[in-house]
């Protein structure tokens, strides 16, 4: 392909591309309204709900298993794709998920609801991309889609860019997929926003110079927030293997991890660890109480959650995690407490999905391009330490990544 052919071909797929964007903001904005409205109903009547967790789990797999069949995979199945192991994503997914999702929070499970957005969009896109007979046109709109999704949900739209071009592969960006993951992921925040769904922003205040004695300490948080973010995704990981082990049948699996799960949710903070945690963000952020133990318990209840089966995602969470560890430390550490938690906020989601520019972004969009530069040194931090954990087993390291990995094992 020549250089002119190929110009004409980006051009012409970031054309396409908007219409995409505008379909994928439409679903984005009926699932995150939606979801938004069964956590405020669930937040008053968590004791009602709660308990019923466990049933709604296992329906759940129940209904995948007879109806879903090819969607049970989820974001695992938009890797494969992405990687050339598997060939399609059926369009069945996306309801799917979107009611498996509604149904875990709607019973107060500790999830996200970033996977589902990004999930949406790799599902519709990558069904666009088989329709254009453009080379390479099937991977471009994954990964258009994937920006779309993400954007669409948060309307942070650089930093969803970015996250949809550095994922699949860490230590790569899938640059043919530039031009037309913008034009899908601007018109799907633009599409999204009108239809209603506000975008979590919180305007930053402090000041704080990055010098010698300064930068040390976003080091030292770098450092923290690293561990904190691989662990989870190690943690997760671990866990899904032992439920697997110890209960074959998903279903049983879903309802007895569930029965736990409901039950520490109700017994820890009545229902303050159920759902996205953003109950947590805004506490983090509005000078209410946060306590010691919020990261940790909701750390552990999120990945319980998850390892057992329950749909959703893991970015919400994420980000309340790194927020309420960010009060703490930045109280220890005399660093002003709203700064410390936004750079937790955008850290420990950076490091449990092994991404370097999209935390970086996310950061900035949300709390000020100001704070980029505070940003930009925590987050990089953070990658480095991760030990190439990742939230998303299908995740695939590049070559130099995957040598210096091997290396180190021969040592």
């Amino acid at each position: 392909m020549n250089h002119k052919t190929e110009l004409s071909d980006t051009f012409l797929l970031s054309i396409v591309a908007i219409p995409i964007g505008m379909v994928i903001g439409v679903i984005c904005a009926l699932f995150g309204r939606v979801l938004l409205a069964i956590t405020a109903f669930r937040g008053s009547h968590s004791f009602l709900l709660i308990p019923f967790l466990p049933i709604a789990g296992a329906f759940v797999v129940w209904y995948y298993q007879k109806y879903g069949k090819g969607a049970e995979k989820g974001m695992s199945l938009v890797f494969e794709v992405g990687h050339g192991e598997a060939e399609e994503i059926p369009l069945r997914l996306i309801p799917f998920v979107m009611v498996g999702t509604w149904l875990t929070h709607l019973f107060g499970g500790s999830a996200g609801r970033e996977g589902v957005a990004v999930q949406i969009g790799a599902t519709f896109s990558h069904w666009m991309g088989k329709k254009i007979p453009l080379e390479g046109s099937e991977r471009i709109f994954l990964v258009s889609g994937m920006a779309a999704g993400f954007a669409g949900l948060f309307q942070t739209p650089f930093a969803a860019v970015f996250f949809a071009l550095e994922v699949l592969l860490a230590g790569s960006l899938e640059l043919r997929a530039l031009l037309p993951s913008m034009s899908a992921a601007f018109t799907a925040a633009m599409v999204s926003g009108y239809l209603g769904l506000e975008k979590f922003t919180f305007d930053l205040t402090a000041t704080y110079d990055i010098g010698l004695h300064s930068a040390g300490k976003l080091v030292v948080l770098g450092v923290l927030f690293g561990m904190v973010g691989g662990g989870f995704a190690w943690v997760l990981k671990r866990l899904k293997g032992i439920f697997a082990q110890t209960f074959q049948n998903p279903i049983v699996r879903i309802a007895v991890v569930g029965v736990v799960v409901s039950a520490l949710l109700l017994l820890m903070g009545q229902g303050r660890y159920a759902g996205l945690g953003t109950n947590l963000i805004s506490a983090s952020f509005h000078g209410e109480d946060i306590y010691p133990v919020d990261w940790a318990l909701k750390f552990l209840l999120t990945t319980v959650t998850l390892a057992a089966g329950y749909q959703g995602g893991e970015v919400t969470p994420l980000f309340s995690i790194g927020a309420s560890l960010g009060v703490l430390l930045g109280s220890w550490m005399g660093l002003p407490v709203e700064l410390a938690a936004a750079l937790g906020y955008a850290a420990v989601f950076g490091s449990a999905s092994n991404t370097l520019i999209a935390p970086m972004l996310i950061g900035a969009e949300v709390f000020g391009f100001a704070y980029l530069p505070h940003f930009f040194v925590v987050c990089a931090v953070a990658y480095a330490l991760n030990g190439n954990q990742s939230i998303y087993t299908k995740q695939r390291l590049s070559a130099s990544l995957l040598m210096e990995e091997t290396q180190k094992a021969h040592k």
